[in-house]
């Protein structure tokens, strides 16, 4: 996502004379880093990138999660997606949120997960209710994993850096080569040069 939408949920900002709480962080920090929570709570924003992301309400919404959860960053934990929806159900009302912005909805007299929601709670590795990491991959099949402490984050698959695996295949190596050298099975060569080249795709 554009560096610019990202500082702007970090720290908020003054737009057409109105200044704007973060929606991330709980007071803007200065600081340019980003936890790995933020981190988590961007990829959930981010499904919303073809949108204008409505400050004001989503910094409501999840000030009350905050506040029932008493945690700083609620949606980088499993239990508002899983059983806490009535609670979340209850907090986008009473914040006035958006439709198309709600992690939840009403279906058969019962709370199911919004499009955008279920495709997040999908992408992320849940331990003990706290998201410990996230499949960067559109691909749901794809073992391709981001966690804070393999790689330092980066995109890895069993450990190995996907870029380090596309570094090794245009110099030239062949994918049994690179799977023989990392001690990685084919699949996960296949995997890490497809994620690689997704990339580069997109930000060409």
């Amino acid at each position: 996502m554009p560096q610019g939408t990202l500082h702007y949920w970090l720290e908020g900002g003054d737009q057409r004379g109105k200044v704007h709480k973060p929606i991330l962080r709980v007071e803007p920090t200065g600081s340019r880093s980003v936890t790995w929570a933020e981190f988590v709570e961007a990829g959930l924003l981010r499904s919303y990138r073809d949108h204008r992301v409505p400050m004001n309400e989503l910094r409501a919404f999840i000030d009350r999660l905050r506040s029932e959860y008493g945690v700083p960053y609620p949606l980088a934990h499993q239990q508002p997606f899983v059983s806490g929806r009535q609670l979340v159900y209850k907090a986008q009302t009473d914040s006035n949120l958006d439709g198309d912005f709600c992690l939840v909805s009403v279906a058969n007299n019962q709370l199911v997960l919004t499009t955008a929601s279920q495709e997040f709670v999908e992408r992320v590795r849940w331990a003990d209710d706290i998201a410990v990491g996230w499949r960067p991959h559109d691909d749901r099949r794809s073992p391709v994993l981001m966690a804070p402490d393999v790689r330092f984050g980066r995109p890895a698959v069993s450990g190995i850096s996907t870029d380090v695996i596309w570094e090794h295949e245009q110099s030239g190596e062949d994918i049994n080569e690179i799977a023989e050298a990392f001690g990685l099975d084919l699949d996960d060569v296949r995997w890490a040069l497809s994620y690689e080249y997704s990339v580069r795709a997109k930000a060409a």
